[in-house]
């Protein structure tokens, strides 16, 4: 199996398109930046290209990581030592019967759901509770992240 990294980078700008809709502030920006402790004051002067730069590179380590857990292929790929060139005939056959079986966006969209739910938030939750943020604050960030997580896992299991 090879790594699409396109697939990856559409997957990681897809955060990008999903933050502008959910911390706008109609949407949750205003909620989030009280909650957060930010005004509009205090973000002036912050380096945008850098903020959304590593905000993608995070996003496409992210990505990196979902493609295992959406494509249940690398599971078969992994068990032969990730190279099939040294795999027993079974892994062959297994791979055309089997090799695009789950493999829609809607499924990745499943397991990105659910990565997101299980990972991120409970991520998120637990810096909040240390770093004193609100309930508030955990559902808006944790739901971004649980949204990204599922569009991510969408893209990424239907494209690669």
């Amino acid at each position: 199996m090879e790594i699409n990294f396109l697939a990856l980078l559409v997957a990681a700008l897809s955060t990008l398109l999903v933050g502008f809709v959910w911390y706008h502030p109609k949407v949750f920006g205003a909620i989030w930046m009280k909650e957060a402790g930010l005004t509009e004051e205090s973000m002036k002067g912050s380096n945008m290209v850098a903020i959304f730069g590593f905000a993608v590179f995070y996003a496409f380590l992210i990505a990196i990581i979902l493609q295992f857990l959406t494509i249940h292929q690398w599971g078969a790929f992994s068990m032969v030592g990730g190279d099939a060139t040294k795999a027993l005939p079974s892994y062959a056959a297994f791979m055309s019967d089997y090799g695009t079986a789950f493999r829609t966006f809607k499924h990745g969209a499943f397991h990105g759901f659910l990565s997101g739910l299980f990972l991120a938030l409970p991520i998120i939750g637990t810096n909040a509770l240390f770093e004193k943020r609100s309930f508030k604050y955990t559902l808006i960030s944790g739901g971004f992240w649980i949204v990204c997580f599922t569009i991510m896992g969408g893209i990424i299991c239907a494209w690669i």
